[in-house]
């Protein structure tokens, strides 16, 4: 009776969680019930050049239909043309998407780069472009060393698939704030000061609301993970 108490004991936690594998509703998942309902009413608004409806439905098609569900595990290649995987990150994720014709907006580099250097211990802060290699390397010396850079050449035919999910069902830049265990968190578009903003004033501006959304949705939730299972344990 013991021997099955110890063995249920041990295997337990292992079929709880294959269970909650089997459960998990991923990204492409989700995108693939939804994205084509959210497409037609967002088409339409931009038709109408009603942005104010389209940026609510951008948020309520996110926030409603995307957020809860688990990143897949993506694979890019790194600076040195090595494959890396979306799963090879271990902390919790933000993860923005660039492009050479995408000009980030005014502030947001330096605002990536400090939040990089005052949380990189917690968090893994990764920068996808969608480029060829020479460019994304060219590009990469604006950023700060403790945030990764990764890319997908569409031109060599590869990635076609993280493309599709990643790239052309919500535009760019994309910003998308991962837990630990890769579930997603929050998804954001980038913040576009005016041209007339100051640098100062475009920096501040994007450091409040991106440590905002990094401090409610990544910080925060470590913490209250840790305080369950120390409660749990108790």
């Amino acid at each position: 009776m013991k021997k099955l108490v110890l063995v249920l004991f041990l295997i337990g936690p292992m079929i709880y969680s294959q269970q909650e594998l089997q459960d998990r509703i991923f990204f492409s998942q989700a995108l693939a019930q939804h994205l084509s309902d959210y497409n037609k009413k967002a088409n339409l608004a931009y038709e109408r050049n009603e942005y104010e409806k389209a940026r609510e439905l951008f948020d309520s098609f996110t926030s409603n239909q995307l957020e809860g569900s688990y990143m897949n595990n993506f694979r890019f290649s790194n600076l040195k043309k090595k494959q890396v995987q979306l799963y090879d990150f271990k902390k919790p994720v933000f993860l923005i998407t660039y492009a050479s014709w995408c000009i980030p907006g005014k502030g947001e580099v330096p605002a990536l780069n400090e939040l990089a250097a005052q949380y990189h211990d917690k968090i893994d802060f990764v920068v996808l472009f969608w480029d060829k290699h020479s460019k994304v390397k060219e590009l990469s010396e604006q950023f700060s060393s403790k945030i990764s850079i990764v890319y997908v050449d569409e031109t060599e035919n590869q990635g076609a698939y993280v493309v599709k999910q990643l790239k052309h069902s919500l535009g760019l830049p994309t910003c998308f704030l991962l837990a630990e265990n890769k579930k997603v968190m929050d998804i954001r578009r980038s913040v576009f000061p005016s041209l007339q903003t100051s640098e100062e004033t475009a920096f501040r501006e994007n450091f409040i609301a991106l440590e905002t959304s990094i401090s409610k949705n990544l910080i925060n939730q470590q913490f209250e993970e840790v305080y369950a299972e120390n409660v749990s344990l108790d």
